[in-house]
């Protein structure tokens, strides 16, 4: 408990050539995290404003926008403010916070993706039974599912974490992570190695809940043109996600156990910023193009704002 009730000061990995590139830097993250917020917060704003959009798949999608703001905002202004001042420094307590924040975020993402899963599986296979399953109770229900699960836990992880006091300072990466905190401590790890492990085969069962709806979606789809173009407009952006966000989370949960020096280090960072780079842009614009209905309303507002802007001009 003496982390927790004593915090102390950890150090983060300095970005390389941070002196020289400080600014750029400053600015790509400054850019990319506006972006974030602007086209995950129109997204929403879509949906819920227009009555058509009040359907489930929609509501899961606000959610994931939602989620994808939050998840973002527990690393980029921690790493705007640190590249600003020049300091790469966090206290304990923080980085437990950043810790919550960032994984309780890809978590919940991994459970909704899987709930979207089911979702498109009852679209297609079963549309004469979608309303009465998925009613709008349902998907409360799913939603709450979708955040009390992954932020349970999240906070036992890191509480697991914190328990063993601190016999090293230094994290080697942009921000914080359970297990980079977990190699501070010197004592033995069996506790956090087995909450691992049930961790990991509880997210492998939604895997398994993945693959099982989309191997029924696919058979579905053989047989009807109709669910066929269902499949390729509201399923490939769900599946080109979930692809892009499994193989960064393992990759990221891998290196972070096991690690390589065999991996080239700007390779590495790359992969570890993905995580909280690419999914929160590629989840609204993959959606926000590839759906139909989206797609219209969302031109139609860019439409409406430009001709007031013409006549004001005017």
């Amino acid at each position: 408990m003496d982390n927790m009730s004593y915090p102390v000061i950890l150090t983060l990995m300095v970005p390389k050539e941070s002196k020289s590139y400080r600014h750029i830097y400053f600015t790509c993250f400054f850019i990319i995290y506006l972006l974030i917020l602007s086209i995950n917060i129109r997204l929403v704003m879509i949906i819920i404003m227009t009555k058509a959009l009040h359907e489930p798949m929609y509501i899961f999608l606000s959610y994931l926008c939602v989620n994808g703001v939050y998840g973002a905002t527990g690393f980029y202004p921690k790493i705007l403010s640190d590249l600003m001042l020049d300091s790469y420094v966090i206290s304990s307590l923080m980085c437990a916070l950043q810790i919550f924040v960032i994984y309780s975020s890809l978590l919940s993402e991994f459970t909704i993706l899987t709930v979207m899963s089911y979702d498109r599986y009852v679209a297609i296979c079963k549309p004469l039974d979608y309303h009465s399953k998925i009613t709008n109770f349902t998907c409360v229900k799913l939603i709450l599912f979708s955040w009390i699960l992954p932020n349970g836990v999240s906070a036992t992880a890191i509480l697991l974490s914190y328990l063993r006091p601190f016999c090293k300072y230094h994290i080697d990466k942009l921000y914080c992570d359970n297990w980079s905190v977990v190699k501070l401590s010197c004592t033995s790890s069996f506790v956090n190695n087995i909450y691992g492990y049930i961790f990991a085969l509880l997210f492998i069962s939604c895997a398994v809940i993945v693959i099982v709806s989309y191997v029924k979606l696919i058979s579905a789809c053989k047989t009807s043109l109709e669910n066929r173009r269902k499949f390729w407009q509201t399923c490939l952006p769900h599946m080109l996600s979930l692809i892009n966000f499994t193989f960064a989370l393992l990759f990221d949960i891998t290196y972070s156990r096991y690690g390589s020096n065999d991996i080239p280090e700007s390779l590495r960072h790359f992969l570890a910023l993905e995580l909280v780079i690419v999914p929160p842009v590629f989840n609204p614009v993959m959606y926000g193009l590839n759906i139909r209905t989206v797609r219209r309303v969302f031109f139609s507002c860019i439409s409406a704002r430009v001709n007031v802007l013409e006549a004001k001009k005017a």
